[in-house]
């Protein structure tokens, strides 16, 4: 069910797209783009085109900003053929909302981690796979995870990038310092009800507890959860640190940010298009992981000076992985990936040290 937030909008959304195409179809517009004078890749008769985005982060986020750099790059080398509008800070809804909204062509094009849609994705959450943004990096842009996205066209909608959704995830609690698996036990720890670290977290001997992220600060305040974990740059922002004393960076699990876009309204583009759109997702990305590192430096200084901040040894972060390695075995088990596929995302991570 859509909430009526998200109707409103998307009704509001959808009369605009209405008074500009005309009889067009959506996401196109009857008028005529300018003739190209600097070798871009708009031309006197072709139609201009309207990308609408949605996504929930608020100014300032990585991916707030690397959207907008989305928009002006492809705007600028369309020479104004494609025309991108921008709805933010969930103004159209949940991910959820947003992405069926894509799925339908009410919207083109949305931002966000949400894998109800392609569960497959939550291959690229499991437990220690990177330790480091590099690594990251190569598996998100890899060929490998170009095909684990075309799982998406299914339900008409293509995944042209994967990004960084908000660096590693870490530890905090209000008990004591997490400095092996040990520490873990008899802990109640908030998750989102992500089964790779519901299964990480309870590998490790704590016990879990779903809360959404909007009643996370009051979850930990009035301790229906002793902990959680989340990237440093969420604990900083949401201050988290007011109520939470022991934070550990233990960097065990990192999310993919997929860009998702209408595949038939992707597909009816003209090819020059299509490709500009193309190097503005890449393009978008990088500025998104790169942006994300930054801020991750900044939020750590933040919760250095607010909470006890432990770094484990290589010995003890061999426990963690340790302990989490029933995660593969559960998820190659139950069919969820493969042996092969394991194998493949392995390497390439090993190829980017």
């Amino acid at each position: 069910m859509f909430s009526k937030k998200s109707i409103l909008a998307l009704l509001l959304c959808g009369a605009m797209t209405v008074s500009m195409a005309g009889c067009g179809g959506a996401g196109k517009t009857a008028s005529v783009a300018d003739a190209a004078s600097t070798g871009t890749a708009a031309k006197a008769g072709t139609p201009k085109y309207i990308m609408k985005i949605g996504h929930s982060q608020p100014e300032g986020n990585p991916r707030y900003t690397s959207v907008e750099a989305f928009k002006k790059e492809v705007e600028e080398k369309s020479n104004g053929g494609i025309s991108v509008e921008i709805y933010p800070a969930g103004q159209l809804g949940t991910e959820k909302e947003m992405l069926e909204s894509v799925k339908m062509n009410t919207l083109q094009g949305m931002r966000g981690g949400q894998f109800d849609m392609l569960p497959k994705l939550l291959i690229f959450t499991l437990p220690f796979l990177c330790e480091n943004n590099k690594q990251v990096d190569a598996l998100t842009s890899s060929d490998f995870a170009l095909k684990v996205c075309e799982g998406s066209q299914k339900d008409n909608i293509l995944i042209l990038g994967l990004g960084n959704a908000g660096g590693f995830r870490q530890f905090t609690n209000n008990k004591h310092a997490i400095k092996s698996p040990s520490d873990l036990k008899g802990l109640k720890i908030r998750t989102p009800g992500m089964d790779t670290i519901d299964g990480a977290l309870k590998a490790m001997g704590a016990s879990t507890v779903s809360v959404p992220y909007s009643d996370l600060y009051m979850s930990l305040k009035t301790g229906v959860a002793d902990g959680q974990e989340n990237p440093l740059v969420n604990v900083s922002s949401l201050k988290l640190f007011e109520v939470q004393k022991y934070i550990t960076i233990v960097n065990y699990m990192f999310h993919p940010d997929p860009f998702y876009v209408n595949m038939q309204w992707f597909n009816a583009l003209p090819a020059d298009y299509q490709s500009i759109i193309k190097t503005a997702t890449s393009n978008m990305m990088i500025l998104n992981n790169d942006s994300i590192a930054k801020q991750e430096a900044e939020a750590l200084k933040v919760i250095e000076k607010n909470a006890d901040v432990y770094t484990p040894t290589a010995e003890e972060l061999q426990q963690f992985k340790d302990a989490t390695k029933v995660v593969y075995d559960n998820y190659v088990k139950e069919g969820k990936i493969t042996k092969e596929e394991l194998a493949t995302m392995q390497d390439i991570v090993a190829k980017a040290k």
